[in-house]
C-alpha cells in the first residue's frame, strides 16, 4: 500500500535538485529568449516594444522598463556573481593558486582571443570597435543547461572546471565593464558612492553582522552609481565585497532562485526580442556581426583550450579526475555560449544604435553554434568512453 510513495518521493527529490541547479536557470533563460523572439516577430511586437519603453518611477528615477531591468534588476545578478566570486576565492574552486591556475588561465585565454579576432575584423570602424567585448564572456547557466543534457555521462570534475572558469570569466567581464563601458563620470556622485562603500566596510570591520544596513547602503550606492556614469550594476559587486562573511552564504542562497528564475528570464525577455524584419539585407557582410560569431565560436574554444593545455604543460595544474582531453575540448567549445553577458555588453556598447540588433543576432548564432558543437563533442566522448 505504501510502495508507490517511495518513487513519488524520489521524483520530487529529483525535481527539487534540478530546480536548485544552475542548469535549471539556464533552461528558464532559454525559454524566455524563445518567448522574446516569438513576441518580437508576431502581431504583438508593437505591444512588446511599448512595454519595454514604458517609463516607470519618478524624477531622475523615471526610466524605461528596459533600463530598470538592465540597470536595476541585473544589479542583483551582479551581487550574486560577486558573492560566488568571494566564496570561491576563499574556500571554493579558486581557493588556492593551484586550483585557480587552469580555470584562471583558460578564462584569460578565452577573453583575449575572441577580442583579438573581433578587433582584427573591425580595426577601421570606430563605432564597431565599441563592441570588442561582446564575444569575451561565457554564460555559465546556459552552458551548464546544455551540459546537463548528457547527465552523468559528463564527469563531475568537468562541471567543476567549467563553473570555476565561468566565475573567473565573470570577474574579467566585470573589470571590462568598469574600465571600458563607463560614460562621462559624475565625480560628486562617484565620490558619494565611494564614501558609502567605505562606511559599509567600516560597519564590517566594526562587527556589524545584520544584513539590513548593508542592503540599505547597497541601494544608496546603486543610486549614486546610476547618476555617476559608472554602470549601476557594479554596485552589486562592490556590495558583495563588504558583506560580512557570516551572512554571505545565507544571502547567496536567498538570491539563487530569484536570480535564476526571475531576474535572468526577465532579462532574456527584455533583451532577446530581435525582429528579423528589421535586419538589413547585408547583416552577415557586417564585420561586427562576423566578429562576434567567430569570436564566440572559434575564439572562445581556441583561447580556453590553448590556455588550459599551457597550464597542464607548465605543470601548474592537472586534468580533473575522470576528464579526458576530448571532454576538456568539448567544455572549451561550450564556453562560446555568451548570451547573458554578451547581450548585456551589447546593450552598453550599442544602445540606441541599429547595429545592436545585428550584434544580437550574431550572439544568438555564435552561442547556438557553440552549444551544438560542444554538445556533439561531449556526446561523442561519452560514447567512446562507454565503448572501452
Amino acid at each position: 500500500m505504501h510502495q508507490p510513495v517511495a518513487p513519488a518521493r524520489l521524483r520530487l527529490g529529483a525535481l527539487l535538485a534540478f530546480l536548485d541547479s544552475e542548469a535549471a536557470g539556464g533552461v528558464a533563460l532559454i525559454v524566455s529568449a524563445v518567448v522574446a523572439l516569438a513576441l518580437a516577430n508576431s502581431p504583438a511586437a508593437e505591444a512588446y516594444h511599448w512595454a519595454l519603453s514604458y517609463r516607470l518611477g519618478t524624477g531622475p528615477l523615471r526610466l524605461p522598463a528596459a533600463e530598470w531591468i538592465n540597470d536595476g534588476l541585473m544589479a542583483l545578478f551582479f551581487l550574486l556573481v560577486g558573492l560566488e566570486l568571494r566564496c570561491s576565492m576563499t574556500e571554493g574552486e579558486l581557493a588556492s593558486p593551484r586550483l585557480a591556475a587552469m580555470p584562471g588561465l583558460a578564462a584569460l585565454g578565452g577573453m583575449i582571443v575572441p577580442a583579438v579576432i573581433y578587433a582584427a575584423l573591425n580595426w577601421d570602424d570606430a563605432l564597431a570597435l565599441r563592441g570588442w567585448a561582446v564575444p569575451v564572456a561565457t554564460d555559465i547557466a546556459f552552458a551548464l543547461a546544455v551540459m546537463s543534457v548528457l547527465g552523468r555521462r559528463v564527469p563531475t570534475g568537468l562541471k567543476e572546471f567549467l563553473v570555476a572558469l565561468a566565475i573567473m570569466d565573470d570577474l574579467g567581464a566585470i573589470v571590462v565593464i568598469a574600465l571600458f563601458y563607463t560614460r562621462g563620470l559624475g565625480v560628486a556622485a562617484l565620490a558619494g558612492a565611494a564614501l558609502v562603500w567605505a562606511a559599509l566596510f567600516g560597519l564590517n570591520r566594526g562587527g556589524v553582522r545584520r544584513l539590513s544596513p548593508y542592503l540599505l547602503g547597497g541601494a544608496v550606492m546603486w543610486l549614486l552609481l546610476l547618476r555617476s556614469g559608472v554602470h549601476a550594476t557594479l554596485a552589486g559587486v562592490a556590495l558583495a565585497v563588504v558583506i560580512p562573511k557570516e551572512a554571505t552564504e545565507r544571502l547567496e542562497e536567498a538570491l539563487n532562485l530569484p536570480v535564476a528564475f526571475f531576474v535572468l528570464p526577465i532579462f532574456g525577455l527584455a533583451n532577446a526580442g530581435l525582429s528579423f524584419a528589421s535586419l538589413p539585407p547585408g547583416t552577415w557582410a557586417d564585420s561586427a556581426a562576423l566578429g562576434v560569431v567567430l569570436g564566440l565560436f572559434l575564439g572562445k574554444q581556441a583561447g580556453v583550450f590553448a590556455a588550459s593545455r599551457l597550464a597542464l604543460r607548465l605543470g601548474l595544474a592537472r586534468l580533473p579526475e575522470g576528464v579526458t582531453m576530448r571532454q576538456l575540448y568539448g567544455a572549451a567549445v561550450l564556453c562560446g555560449i555568451g548570451f547573458t553577458m554578451s547581450l548585456f555588453i551589447n546593450d552598453l556598447a550599442f544602445r540606441g544604435s541599429p547595429r545592436g540588433d545585428e550584434i544580437k543576432l550574431a550572439v544568438f548564432v555564435g552561442s547556438l553554434a557553440s552549444a551544438v558543437g560542444g554538445l556533439a563533442i561531449l556526446w561523442a566522448a561519452a560514447r567512446k568512453a562507454r565503448a572501452r
